[in-house]
């Protein structure tokens, strides 16, 4: 039993991982027909992904290459990758990859660069939330079949590095995992043929960590069942589709910044669940410095003095909460704030400090929206 340390995101919980030696049975393949797999990844997602691999039968060696460590928290700290720990517990050699800088030029270790003609049918590449593009020349050292990726989309939806936030944000119905062959750069990202996918439904108020959690497993267990059918020759792949296509980019400052005018309540507490584990929900102040609201909720019976116009707030006794008016009529209760620059605050504390400071006016303090922001930016605004 082994718990994955903490990550260099804050706020995720510790994720339970169940080790089992590799099973082997009389119908196990022979030894000279499992793979060297070379598996890269860096995260949670990785670790569950591997977990599933790890305990199958279809490989005679798993080399592991991850992030290198690195200090956060202003250097007061030191981020250790958990696909690296994860390996070390059991058993498998670790590899660190430099600096994306220089990652073009990293050595994939033996028994994959000893290439005397075609690559090796035995030799597996594989990545799962690795977070970075391979190179051709490191690609081009497997067979074309040989060089997989574990995505948590149903490609050809949600192509890109953050899939798993995307699909809640837009509040989807189904989602699932597909292993895919990995192109060249320059033929498309998340774009190569599919080997196989699972479909499995999205609970309405999943997070990310769940959601992660759950299409991990599923990935992991879709990777063994399609790695056993290549060793009996049954694999086969298909191509993408080239219709409903859609991006998942990486999560940006803009994605987290609230604009109560077009946002509803329920939106607001699905983009949380979605990313609010790597990036705080952001809103403006009237003096422009912003104000990150945690741990947010709809409020389905807000009393009667809530502002009405969407982006005005006002302090509920009863709630211990700020109380936002949003699109729709809706309304958020916020219980916890920090302000640019300062703590993390109880509502009320914080509430108690905004009015010292003139903030509150006639007992409610209205949000800037980015626009206004924008505006007020403008040379002619600033004099």
């Amino acid at each position: 039993m082994y718990w994955l340390p903490k990550c260099r995101q804050k706020h995720l919980p510790r994720v339970q991982f169940n080790f089992h030696s590799r099973r082997t049975t009389s119908s196990s393949p022979t030894w000279g027909d499992q793979f060297k797999i070379l598996f890269l990844g860096r995260d949670e997602f990785s670790c569950l992904v591997l977990q599933e691999l790890h305990r199958s039968d279809v490989w005679q060696e798993i080399h592991l290459a991850t992030n290198p460590d690195e200090k956060v928290d202003r250097g007061s700290r030191l981020s250790v990758s958990p696909l690296k720990n994860f390996g070390h517990s059991i058993g498998l050699p670790v590899y660190t990859i430099p600096p994306k800088s220089e990652f073009k030029n990293w050595a994939i270790p033996p028994p994959f660069t000893n290439v005397d003609g075609p690559p090796s049918p035995q030799h597996v590449i594989i990545t799962a939330s690795f977070g970075r593009i391979l190179p051709f020349r490191m690609l081009k050292l497997f067979a074309p079949e040989r060089r997989l990726n574990v995505h948590p989309s149903l490609l050809p939806a949600y192509r890109g590095a953050a899939p798993i936030q995307h699909a809640i944000m837009n509040a989807e119905r189904e989602t699932g995992v597909c292993v895919t062959q990995m192109l060249k750069r320059s033929e498309g990202i998340d774009a190569g043929p599919i080997w196989g996918t699972r479909t499995m439904s999205m609970l309405e108020d999943i997070s990310f960590a769940d959601l992660r959690d759950r299409l991990a497993v599923e990935g992991g267990r879709l990777l063994v069942s399609v790695l056993r059918d290549m060793m009996t020759g049954k694999a086969v792949s298909k191509p993408q589709s080239q219709t409903n296509i859609s991006y998942a980019p990486i999560i940006s400052f803009k994605d987290a910044t609230l604009d109560f005018t077009i946002m509803t309540a329920a939106a607001i507490v699905q983009t949380y669940r979605a990313i609010g584990h790597q990036r705080p929900l952001t809103v403006y102040l009237p003096t422009i410095k912003t104000l990150q609201m945690h741990s947010p909720s709809v409020h389905t019976s807000p009393p009667p003095y809530t502002p009405t116009v969407p982006g005005r707030a006002c302090y509920s006794k009863p709630d211990k909460a700020i109380l936002i008016r949003c699109a729709d009529n809706s309304v958020l209760s916020v219980r916890k704030v920090k302000q640019e620059g300062r703590a993390l605050l109880d509502a009320r504390e914080w509430w108690s400090g905004a009015k010292s400071f003139g903030l509150v006016v006639n007992n409610e303090i209205n949000f800037d929206s980015q626009d206004d922001v924008d505006q007020w930016l403008q040379p002619e605004f600033i004099g």
